[in-house]
Formats: C-alpha cells, structure tokens, sequence
C-alpha cells in the first residue's frame, strides 16, 4: 500500500532536518528520506570539521606569536593524529542532534534509502512507494573536479575525503582562493604544512570587496603561504611520491597532496525530477521561485541545491521558508538580506552590497564609512590590530552593505544584518550603545566617522558659533 504524507522531505543535511522538524512539530505526517548519513555535509565534511580544525590551527598560530600579548612564543608540538581526534569527538558529540532517535521522537519518520520521484505526488524508495500532499527536495551539493589533465589520477583531495587523512601533507597546492581555499589552506599552513593557494581570479575571495581579499592575501603570505592569483592549472604530472602542477605562468608546482576547492554541484542526479515536473539550470540547480516552489505543484526545493547561497544558515531559512508555503499554502519569500562569513583570520564577513555594486545603483551618491582596526582599543589590547569594518549606505543614509575584514567579523555581522533587513540608517547604529572594549566597535566607529564627516563642517561649525554667542548674550 502507499502510506500518504502531509510532507516528505528528500535529503538529511541542514535544509532537510529543519524542514522536518518543523513540520513535525506543527502535527503534520512527515517522512524524511536519507540515502546516507543524517547531518549532510555541514556535520561530516564541511562546517564542523572545517571549524575544529580551524580552533586547533588558531590556538597553534597563537602560541607561536604569543609574544603580541607580552607572553614568551613557543613551537607547539603539533600531533596531525590528535588534531584529527579533536575533529572527530566534535563530531560524535553533535552527531546525536541529528540522529534518527532524535527525529523520531519529535515524530518524523526516518526512510534509508534512495528517492526517486514516479510521477506528481507519489515517490519511490526502493520499492517501497509514498504518496504525498508537498515534498521539499533537500539533497545539497557534491564537490566538483575541474577540466585538468592528470588530475584525477593524482593525490586529490575534496572537502569530502580530506577528513581521512592520516597525516600532515608536508606540500599541500590547494586549487581555488575562494572562501574553502582559503580557510583550509590558512589552518593547514598553521599546523605546518608548506600551502600553495592557486586561484585563477586576479584575487583571493573574488566575490568580496577588493580590499578583504588584497588584506587577506597579505595575512596568508605573512604566514608563509604562497599566493598565486591570475594563474590557472594547465596540468597535474602524477607521480608516486609527489604530483607536479603545470601552472598557467609557466612555473611547476611540486605538491605531495592537492585539496580541490573549486567549485560544487548540486545533487540532483537519480531523483527524477521530469517525471514530477521539476526542472533544472544549466549549473543542474533545480529551479526555484523566491517562495521556494519548483516548476511542480506542490513541491519546494532548499539549500545547496537550488544553487542558491550555498550555506547552512541559508539551507536553515530556506527550511523556514518553504515548510509553511509547503503545508498551508502561505506566501512566505526567501530574505534578500543574508549574511556570510569566511573564516580565516582575519575573519571576512559580508552582507548585501558592495562598494561598486551600490555605486552601480545610485553612483557617487553612494555614502561609505569606514574603520580600521588598528585604531580599535579591543583589537589593540588583544594583540590583534588589523583588519577594516567597511559600511555601504543608500543616498539617504540607510545602510545596504557591509563588509567586515576583522577579528570576530562573524559575531558582528549580524546587528548589521538586522539593521539593513529593518532599513536602519548609519545614525541608527552610531546611536546605538554598545559595551566598551568589544571587537564590535569596529562597524559602530565607521559609522561615527560618517556622522563627524557629515556634521563637522564649517558651515555647522559656523553655526554652532553662532547659536554659542547668542546663547552668551543672552545670559548678558
């Protein structure tokens, strides 16, 4: 018999158990599908382990350069083996919070097994056939190989095999200055390996503001990390003790491992989207409307695979998005405000517009405000004073960009996120009392320079002159 469900779900990762437990817990039939492990990509190959790793790499950097906080510098003794263990008990501790225990007791059914879906309304696992009311497709995206000769018959690595290595790379080339290139190949180079980032744009994070990713650069290359920008792989010469890069300037790259950062696809492939009338782009993103709805009735799409911002938070909101459009036929739309960060060091954290994307709207009215945290007492204090909060505003003073090139980035980039989605102004924020000393002055400073530069002109300070002497002959 086929079981009929309010919701089925295709795909455990982020946008997968959110949806779930949302609909779950407003009472409706649910059934999630989950050819794999629970959790996706951000619990077993990308933002956990990424960032556990990234901890013992900081602590590691820190120690050496402990003299910036007047404590005497030493070399860690750096174990890759025990290193690995931490990223491994960071997973097994979050791991139950994903569980299928977890998600059956908050009633959602758990199906193992592929889905594919036969024709509207009715999906199959196996041979086991469920018929349903909406469905939201969930499945992510896989990492991708880029067109190189010899590269696949050399030592590569992606996001998803780099978690199996057993030791430290002693040469590890990663491919692509993106957000993922540069995280990884900044904590690899901390923990001693000898990093060569190749990226073929003219700069790293070729999607920032220029300047983030010129800072950036220079804080990986003081570090030892060699940039190469404008430089393409031509070719990979596989060998058994090391490969050597053919690069694109003319130079050899000599590398005992190779990490793939280039690029990701979404995982549509075996789902059978034509047979439910979904459809695809030319990236093979299933396409989707600003309420999340695909080219067939009754269902939604979220996450990586709508080719969409590709993060979990945005997989998370996608969830929120599409579950109550799914269920109750609501109109609800997916944020245009959402933020991003990578996390290097310094942190680069991103929301809404860039300098010449604002300029692109509204030209040299554009205001920019900005500060540098060489002049942040926190930033000082903490032996960290480097980095810039960049804010982006509307003719009119309302805030639609921010860029954050700076320790803890992450952590302040979400008051920015809420004062553009509410229009706030650069005054607003100015205005605002925050505790002092705290890295998330930095933006507030840049916004207190708009305002002196603004205000602080001669002809206020005429006048003010003027309205002071009236004021004094009035006492007279």
């Amino acid at each position: 018999m086929t079981r009929r469900y309010d919701l089925v779900v295709v795909g455990g990762g982020a946008g997968g158990l959110v949806s779930a437990l949302i609909a779950a817990r407003v009472g409706a039939r649910v059934a999630l599908i989950e050819r794999g492990r629970l959790g996706g990509d951000c619990l077993w190959t990308g933002c956990m382990p990424s960032k556990s790793l990234l901890a013992a790499a900081d602590l590691a950097h820190r120690t050496r350069h402990a003299d910036d906080v007047g404590l005497p510098p030493a070399e860690p003794a750096l174990d890759f083996t025990t290193v690995m263990g931490h990223v491994k008990r960071v997973i097994a501790t979050i791991e139950p919070h994903d569980s299928a225990e977890r998600l059956e007791r908050e009633g959602v059914e758990v199906i193992a097994g592929d889905a594919r879906f036969a024709r509207p309304g009715r999906l199959l696992v196996g041979e086991r056939a469920l018929g349903f009311r909406a469905a939201i497709i969930a499945t992510g995206s896989a990492p991708v190989l880029p067109p190189v000769r010899g590269l696949t018959d050399a030592a590569v690595l992606t996001t998803d095999t780099l978690w199996e290595l057993e030791a430290l790379p002693a040469r590890l080339a990663v491919l692509g200055g993106g957000p993922i290139g540069c995280e990884l190949g900044q904590a690899f180079a901390r923990l001693g390996s000898e990093v060569t980032i190749v990226e073929m744009a003219e700069r790293l994070l070729p999607h920032e503001e220029q300047a983030a990713g010129e800072l950036l650069a220079a804080r990986l290359a003081s570090e030892g990390v060699r940039v190469r920008v404008g430089t393409r792989v031509d070719a990979v010469e596989p060998a058994a003790a090391a490969s050597t890069l053919v690069l694109s300037t003319g130079g050899r790259l000599a590398a005992d491992a190779i990490l793939v950062a280039t690029g990701r696809a979404p995982r549509t492939e075996g789902l059978g989207l034509d047979a439910a009338g979904a459809t695809v782009d030319r990236r093979g993103a299933i396409v989707v409307d600003r309420r999340l709805r695909t080219a067939a009735r009754g269902i939604y799409a979220v996450g990586d695979v709508t080719g969409l911002l590709p993060f979990t938070h945005v997989a998370a909101h996608h969830a929120r998005v599409a579950v109550p459009n799914a269920l109750f036929h609501a109109r609800a739309k997916v944020s245009p405000t959402i933020p991003w960060v990578t996390f290097t060091d310094p942190e680069v954290a991103r929301v809404g517009l860039t300098e010449a994307e604002a300029q692109a709207r509204w030209g040299q009215r554009v205001r920019v405000a900005s500060h540098e945290y060489a002049e942040l007492d926190r930033a000082i204090a903490s032996g960290q004073p480097y980095g810039f909060a960049k804010l982006i505003a509307d003719p009119r003073g309302r805030l639609v960009g921010a860029t954050l090139a700076a320790p803890a980035a992450g952590e302040a980039i979400g008051e920015l996120t809420a004062l553009i989605a509410n229009r706030g102004r650069l005054a607003d924020l100015s205005r605002t009392v925050h505790a002092y000393p705290t890295l998330t002055e930095g933006p507030v400073r840049a916004a207190d320079s708009d305002l002196a530069a603004r205000y602080a002109t001669p002809a206020v300070r005429r006048a003010a002159r003027a309205a002071l002497i009236a004021q004094r002959l009035l006492r007279l």
